[in-house]
């Protein structure tokens, strides 16, 4: 990864913080996308004893900050060889987003697909770059309600996660097919079951019993690390990876039309 650079939502903590450190080990220049917070100034200093790395400061809840935080990378920075899609945030209550979309679709997948179509020509100007996202085996059991994004319908936590990363899927998919040819490559993941705190705003008890049962964060950051640095996948484009193994995304995935309507629906959504 020497003389690569890298940009990763919500390198602070958790995968992405691990991805960025490990990134950095290999000579990557690492700019994290975060919040200006402590965590964020503990994760600099973490992530810097071992390379390269910034924070351009950002709140994905609020689309105006994503268009910032892009103007200001392409006003610093020339090339852009990764974009690692990596925050998530899965609130227990209905949470609405600055723009007043439900938080899980709007931070999880607007904010990225905006994110993504902003840099998409400085990631080609940069080829071969690549794109990845990091979705959830959860996707499969996800299903797209066009009626619930600003939080009109009934909330059930575990069904807007299951949505936000099915549009993660549906997102990545069609962002493969779009840069066919591009020298741009799109690829999602699934990190594993991980102990990361995107399950904060859950019951202690319930966090305490999830907690036994999932893999630490270091063995779920391998397939990110993976998919940013691996040689062998530099060409590879539209393939969905479970814990660093090549895996079928959701059947629904194919539906070129569904693809397209939510493409055509986000960027409706995002507009200035």
């Amino acid at each position: 990864m020497e003389g690569k650079r890298v940009l990763i939502t919500g390198g602070n903590s958790g995968i992405g913080k691990v991805t960025a450190i490990e990134l950095a080990k290999l000579g990557a220049e690492v700019i994290l996308a975060c919040r200006d917070s402590e965590k964020t100034a503990a994760a600099l200093e973490e992530i810097g004893a071992h390379g390269s790395v910034t924070n351009l400061p950002v709140d994905l809840s609020s689309l105006a900050s994503v268009r910032k935080l892009a103007s200001t990378f392409l006003d610093r920075y020339d090339r852009l060889d990764v974009l690692i899609n990596n925050a998530g945030t899965f609130p227990a209550k209905l949470t609405l987003t600055n723009d007043g979309f439900e938080a899980q679709f709007g931070v999880n997948h607007l904010a990225h697909f905006l994110l993504t179509n902003l840099l998409l020509d400085r990631l080609k100007a940069s080829a071969p770059s690549r794109v990845i996202t990091v979705t959830s085996k959860l996707h499969k059991n996800g299903k797209l309600d066009f009626d619930s994004f600003r939080g009109e319908t009934k909330y059930n936590a575990q069904g807007a996660y299951g949505q936000s990363k099915l549009a993660n899927v549906l997102f990545a998919v069609e962002l493969a097919e779009r840069l066919e040819g591009s020298g741009v490559t799109s690829n999602m993941l699934h990190p594993g079951a991980v102990r990361t705190d995107i399950m904060r705003d859950m019951p202690w008890l319930v966090r305490s019993v999830i907690n036994l049962f999932f893999i630490e964060v270091a063995k779920g950051a391998k397939t990110s690390i993976m998919l940013a640095s691996d040689p062998a996948l530099q060409s590879t484009s539209g393939k969905y990876y479970d814990q660093c193994e090549p895996e079928s995304y959701a059947d629904i995935a194919t539906d070129k039309a569904l693809r397209e309507r939510l493409w055509q629906e986000s960027a409706a959504l995002t507009a200035s």
